[in-house]
């Protein structure tokens, strides 16, 4: 038992999941709890709205930010102890950042009428729901660029003690819209929630202003706009085309099975969300800064297959439970309208496991700027995803999309094995500092 406890006091990686586990169980509870809500006021056709909106909004979210949020935490890290250099990131950040949310806020707020008809199609009127998430969403870019910050300074329990408090605010005011409007609350919720949370960051930070003198217009360095131009690059590649395979998929189970088995694959989705904020949430937390600062195979090999001993095996088991609890699962998130859920668990679950496994390695994409990896195999996996979506919901019906879902990845992690397998499995150089792929 010594042993074990002295392994987990001198383990960083053990005491973020440590700590962030707090963050991921509330996290959870607030979804449940929203997911509740709007499995009892909205219904699974619903459902399937709130998952386009959900999708538009992250997709506009990542753009008003220029994607730079993981390139700001690995500068961050890298410059933290050196004042000119940081001075330089945090002022460039902060003037692009400011730039790109005012047009893109004003963009969707004068075409919210167009945005409508795109998501909702023109029978469903809710544009006045995008006006006021371009009004909300300059408070997200700020929240987003503070969380950036401590992220890189690695400021862990002010980072997870902030979403704790943001989270718990958002569900509470979430589950007051839903139940006194709706549809139209569900919908109001899911553009203001990720807002919301600056309430809380900003009541964090008044009292630490510590980086609030680095600031200034007179520090912006188009050196670091090229230097985070790759991640930039690599983040709204993303925003831009994963949602919209999304839609499309969502759209095509609409058109050739139905909308509330749409709801019903969205429902899925949301029960994945919810199991892999465990891991997501550390991925960005720790490995994002940790393969920063790394510069050779060995410690980068250390890293993965230290998360593979550590996180991996009670990420399996948590499925395995999750697996044989699906049908109490259901009753509890949502209620009895969604139990053909039941059918998607096996090859979705499946699919994230296999999912996991491979975005470990390949945060290092993110972390060493390996820009044309990053985006050929991103756009083989969202090219694969749609294809094999549309030919095995045909053969199968909805459980084909996660079918889709878990052969998606398969392929994903075969890939990243192939590119980094020197590095993982090859022998390691007597220089320390190599290239991550050879």
């Amino acid at each position: 038992m010594k042993k074990v406890l002295n392994y987990i006091n001198n383990n960083v990686l053990i005491k973020v999941a440590s700590l962030n586990s707090v963050s991921v169980i509330v996290k959870i509870i607030a979804g449940f709890l929203t997911s509740k809500f709007i499995a009892l006021f909205v219904g699974a056709e619903g459902m399937a709205l709130v998952g386009n909106l959900r999708n538009f909004v992250g997709s506009v979210q990542s753009f008003s930010i220029l994607g730079l949020y993981k390139g700001v935490v690995k500068y961050i890290a890298e410059f933290k102890n050196n004042v000119k250099e940081l001075t330089k990131i945090l002022s460039t950040v902060f003037y692009l950042g400011f730039i790109a949310t005012m047009f893109v806020s004003i963009v969707v707020y004068f075409k919210a009428d167009y945005i409508n008809n795109l998501i909702f199609k023109e029978f469903n009127n809710y544009a006045y729901v995008i006006r006021i998430f371009a009004i909300a969403l300059p408070f997200y870019a700020l929240n987003m660029l503070s969380f950036a910050i401590m992220n890189g300074f690695a400021k862990y329990k002010y980072l997870i003690v902030f979403n704790i408090f943001g989270q718990i605010l958002s569900t509470i005011i979430t589950i007051l819209l839903i139940w006194q409007e709706q549809i139209d609350g569900a919908l109001i919720a899911v553009v203001i929630a990720e807002s919301l949370i600056f309430l809380i960051t900003i009541v964090g930070i008044a009292n630490r202003r510590n980086f609030l003198p680095l600031l200034k217009a007179s520090s912006f360095s188009f050196k670091y706009v090229k230097r985070l131009s790759s991640y930039s690059g690599m983040a709204l590649f993303s925003a831009f085309i994963l949602p919209i395979i999304a839609i499309l998929i969502r759209t095509y189970i609409i058109d050739n099975v139905g909308l509330k088995e749409a709801g019903f694959w969205e429902a899925m989705n949301r029960i994945s969300k919810y199991y892999l904020l465990f891991v997501s949430s550390l991925l960005t937390l720790y490995i994002l800064p940790r393969f920063a600062e790394i510069d050779s195979i060995k410690d980068f090999r250390k890293e993965v297959f230290g998360f593979y001993k550590t996180i991996i095996p009670v990420f399996g088991l948590g499925l395995v439970v999750i697996y044989f609890s699906r049908h109490f699962i259901i009753n509890l998130i949502f209620t009895e309208e969604f139990q053909p859920v039941e059918e998607l668990f096996f090859w979705q679950l499946l699919g994230d496991f296999v999912k996991v496994l491979s975005i470990v390695i390949a945060y290092q994409f993110l972390a060493k700027r390996m820009f044309w990896h990053y985006i050929i195999t991103e756009a083989f996996s969202v090219i694969t995803l749609y294809f094999t979506s549309k030919f095995l919901i045909d053969e199968f019906g909805l459980v084909g999309a996660n079918m889709a879902h878990f052969v998606t990845f398969f392929m994903y992690y075969a890939i990243i094995l192939l590119i980094f397998y020197s590095s993982l499995f090859g022998v390691i150089p007597d220089k320390d500092k190599e290239d991550f792929i050879s």
